[in-house]
């Protein structure tokens, strides 16, 4: 194949792998051909142009899963490192590509696919000029030096846990270790944070870590994710974690388990960044009694429905922490209620719409100046 038609069938199955926050199209490279880059939004509100790929999509690792699999029946190819540099290069000078997000199946052991990894982005920064967004996949049984040299070279690196602890990773993956090979990297990336100067860095500081979990491949509940995420994010200073619902693969040994509803992906993403951004504690989250949350209300809703009906919030005097279990309003909508409070009281909902807050969403559940405000929503 030439190397256009190999880039389209290495990046044509990489829906499963997010990064940022992103919606797939594809961007021609040929009049005839097409290469699948995704517009992606930046922690910064930047959008850019998002090519995610593997290097090869050889593999000998044997995951229950995934559609890359050893022994599945399907076109593979694979790219040299420096062949792939100049052809991402030419994308990226045709303004097709900004940014890129690269993985690889592993072939002759995690460490020497990661070296390849490396030499890649290596080439990119160093030989050819890349200043843009990189992704870097880190490799199960990679090693400590190799995940600094990452850091160095990348804007995020990333290592799929899969599962949230060794006796699910098992129903997923059996060949993977967990603490050591998939756990150990995200340690050492927080470790080389909290001990090491980026001083050689390509852009003078380090790059943010995230994670990725098959959600409901290994039968696990939301409560074992969401705790290993909020280790992740508390303990080892993890941006974020990335749930994928899952869906069967033909010709894996899962390929007759049920497809995981896409509904619960979303209600994982919403825990978790009241988690991470909100102040909640696990013990805040409306789990069922097998772990799960509710599938038919969003879980911030959930706890307002069962917290804050009857022990309304009050606007005028509440603390952040207070202010940001009420729903329609979030980060940002609690310092601009910060400040408005300081030239008065907060009164009626026109005052909150004026912010920017989802009024009718918060009026349920909040006094403005110990009264409960004149338009009263209904719950769900």
């Amino acid at each position: 194949m030439d190397s256009i038609s190999r880039l389209k069938l290495l990046s044509s199955q990489m829906s499963f792998e997010p990064d940022l926050e992103q919606k797939p199209v594809c961007f021609s490279a040929k009049a005839e051909q097409s290469v699948f880059v995704e517009p992606a939004q930046m922690p910064n509100g930047q959008s850019i142009k998002l090519l995610k790929t593997l290097l090869s999509s050889v593999c000998e690792r044997d995951c229950f899963y995934c559609p890359f699999r050893a022994g599945r029946d399907f076109r593979r190819a694979s790219f040299q490192p420096e062949e792939f540099a100049r052809l991402f290069m030419q994308l990226h000078q045709s303004r097709l590509a900004e940014g890129v997000f690269l993985s690889s199946g592993i072939a002759a052991g995690g460490l020497r696919t990661q070296d390849k990894l490396l030499d890649t982005a290596d080439i990119l920064r160093n030989k050819l000029g890349f200043r843009g967004y990189l992704h870097l996949k880190i490799m199960p049984g990679s090693e400590r030096a190799q995940m600094e040299r990452a850091m160095q070279l990348a804007d995020r690196v990333s290592i799929n846990l899969e599962a949230p602890n060794t006796e699910r990773l098992r129903k997923l993956a059996p060949h993977k270790i967990f603490m050591e090979e998939l756990l150990q990297p995200l340690k050492w990336a927080d470790e080389i944070r909290r001990t090491q100067p980026p001083n050689h860095t390509w852009n003078g500081r380090w790059p943010s870590t995230v994670t990725q979990f098959v959600a409901g491949g290994a039968d696990e509940p939301d409560l074992e994710l969401l705790s290993t995420t909020h280790y992740l994010v508390r303990r080892l200073g993890l941006k974020r974690a990335y749930f994928s619902a899952f869906h069967p693969v033909l010709d894996t040994p899962l390929e007759n388990k049920p497809a995981v509803d896409p509904i619960r992906e979303q209600r994982l993403y919403q825990a978790s960044f009241l988690l991470r951004d909100y102040g909640f504690d696990l013990e805040d989250l409306p789990f069922s009694g097998e772990g799960n949350l509710p599938l038919t209300i969003d879980p911030k809703l959930a706890y307002a429905a069962q917290n804050l009906v009857h022990a309304p919030i009050e606007l005028n005097r509440a603390e952040k922490r207070d202010l940001l279990r009420v729903p329609g309003i979030g980060p940002k909508a609690v310092e601009s209620i910060l400040r408005a409070r300081r030239s008065g009281a907060l009164k009626d909902l026109s005052r909150l719409r004026a912010l920017g807050i989802d009024a009718a969403r918060a009026a349920p559940f909040i006094l403005l100046d110990g009264k409960r405000p004149a338009q009263q929503m209904t719950l769900f």
